[in-house]
């Protein structure tokens, strides 16, 4: 079993939001949780320090799964894994916060200045890169995997999918 996360946040509220889905190439996942924080439970943004806004509602939702991470082989984040080499993004602190239990593969949409580590991954017929970032696992294996999720588009529709249901709760 395979899980795509993301976190929404207001003013008013957080949600994170985790899809679960059976292979790489499912078109819908087979189950949808959501938690939400209130807002003094929610960390404020701090430069440099992004993993502590979105890091307690992803293990929030977590904390949800019936059947615990244990069974999940690998998390995908919207977002890095790592910023640079030797420099930890939100996925490497929720591999962290896990034990180091569960592969995490972060993707992210925009490149962020000087990561030397992300590789880029072209979908669909844009000519505009996704980069993909891993840790417990090999990141071109990685990449290959996110490369085969369901979808024409840049961004697989399950990442589609979990983002609108943070959004929606």
């Amino acid at each position: 079993m395979f899980a795509c996360l993301d976190v929404d946040y207001s003013p008013t509220r957080t949600c994170a939001a985790c899809v679960l889905f059976a292979r790489w190439d499912s078109a819908k996942p087979t189950a949808e949780l959501c938690a939400r924080l209130d807002p003094q439970e929610a960390a404020g943004y701090v430069p440099g320090a992004f993993y502590e806004r979105e890091l307690p509602a992803l293990l929030a939702v977590l904390d949800k799964l019936p059947f615990g991470v244990d069974a999940l082989d690998a998390l995908v984040v919207d977002g890095y894994v790592w910023l640079a080499r030797e420099r930890p993004g939100m996925g490497h602190y929720l591999y962290e916060a896990m034990q180091r239990r569960v592969p995490v593969i972060g993707v992210a949409k925009n490149a962020f200045a000087d990561n030397d580590v992300a590789l880029p991954l072209l979908r669909g017929e844009s000519q505009k890169p996704l980069f993909v970032t891993a840790v417990g696992m090999d990141p071109a294996e990685a990449r290959r995997l996110v490369a085969d999720m369901h979808g024409p588009h840049r961004v697989p529709t399950l990442l589609r999918w979990v983002d609108q249901a943070c959004r929606q709760r």
